[in-house]
């Protein structure tokens, strides 16, 4: 990265940080407490770009490089995720899991909002703008699928536990094993396809920055005449 994009990056990723910490501090000022939050995916997410984006911010500040591409696009693969999902299955209405959206106090909608679209918007502008290029594999969007897999498995034992379920996708009592299982799947499907597409943007932008030409080199400027008589 160069020093120019470093001194960028700083304030930006510091900028994602108390997006992060503001988003859950005012939605825990609704009914949920921060414990009651955890078990949600959206806050697990956010976390993990909270806790990167710090780490990242840390890294560029002692002129160290980047954390590994695979870490961070796992990362905002995540939150990206956080966001699809809410505005695509969970705040819509013509989604069947909708989830009826409650009325909320100014502080707490805009705890929602950061969750759900500033701090998603702000990690893939983070990726896009600021992490290295071409680095990404097509066998990463497999990988990318441990944290969500091990998500599904935490979520249906804590719902055997208190009877809960985070998300109406996930709630066996709604849809049996078999209906969660044959959402799994197609979220599953979709988030590496997501993830294929992360690793092809990427790629994309490698070749781009190939392409683009080195500004020349600047003309020697040439002596006067009779300075090197007067050596």
């Amino acid at each position: 990265m160069t020093p120019r994009r470093r001194r960028l990056a700083i304030p930006f990723r510091l900028t994602v940080v108390l997006c992060v910490v503001a988003g859950i501090v005012l939605t825990a000022l609704g009914p949920a407490t921060v414990t009651g939050l955890l078990p949600y995916f959206t806050i697990q997410s956010n976390v993990a770009v909270g806790v990167f984006a710090g780490y990242a911010a840390w890294r560029a500040w002692q002129g160290r490089p980047e954390p590994p591409s695979a870490l961070k696009g796992a990362v905002t693969l995540y939150i990206t995720i956080t966001g699809t999902v809410y505005h695509l299955v969970l705040a819509n209405p013509a989604s069947p899991f909708a989830m009826v959206q409650p009325d909320r106090a100014p502080g707490e909608w805009w705890g929602n909002q950061f969750l759900h679209t500033v701090v998603p918007l702000l990690a893939v502008a983070d990726w896009a703008l600021f992490d290295r290029r071409g680095r990404l594999r097509p066998r990463y969007a497999a990988w990318w699928l441990a944290f969500p897999i091990a998500y599904l498995a935490f979520a249906l034992v804590r719902g055997l536990v208190v009877h809960r379920y985070p998300y109406p996708f996930l709630d066996v009592r709604q849809l049996g094993y078999g209906g969660v299982g044959f959402s799994a799947l197609f979220f599953a499907v979709t988030f590496w396809l997501l993830g294929l597409l992360f690793v092809g943007v990427d790629r994309a932008l490698a070749r781009r920055g190939r392409d683009v030409p080195a500004e020349p080199a600047p003309a020697p400027v040439a002596a006067p005449e009779g300075s090197a008589a007067g050596r």
